[in-house]
């Protein structure tokens, strides 16, 4: 059975720092392209950043670029989003997700595939 469990959100400050992570069980985590997605109230689920199986190509939104970093462990099973200076538009459930098959592929910061792995997200508030 594949879970996917995130970590590290909570309440922070703009200009701060916060680190996600995002670890999975149940599946070959290193054949996996990953991908971390947000969503809003009252928006669309975004794709925030994507990340090919070894970690050599990341993709990032225009509105993370330069602030976030995308990254994983393959030897822990574990994604990370490192947020540099977030603001208060970053706010939003955040949610990881894992390519179910060898198609899944990275559309910029968007990970893309049938019936991906999704986790239950975790919450990340940013105070003004």
């Amino acid at each position: 059975q594949v879970q996917m469990v995130e970590s590290g959100g909570g309440l922070v400050q703009a200009g701060g720092s916060l680190r996600l992570s995002c670890t999975a069980s149940g599946l070959t985590f290193d054949a996996k392209t990953m991908g971390w997605f947000r969503q809003a109230p009252g928006k669309e689920r975004e794709g925030v950043a994507c990340i090919t199986r070894s970690g050599a190509s990341t993709f990032y939104a225009d509105s993370v670029k330069g602030q976030f970093t995308l990254s994983r462990d393959n030897d822990k099973n574990t994604l990370y989003l490192q947020m540099n200076s977030p603001k208060p538009e970053d706010t939003a459930m955040s949610y990881c997700a894992a390519g179910r098959t060898a198609c899944a592929y990275c559309d910029g910061p968007r990970l893309m595939g049938s019936n991906n792995y999704w986790g239950q997200g975790t919450q990340v508030t940013v105070s003004s």
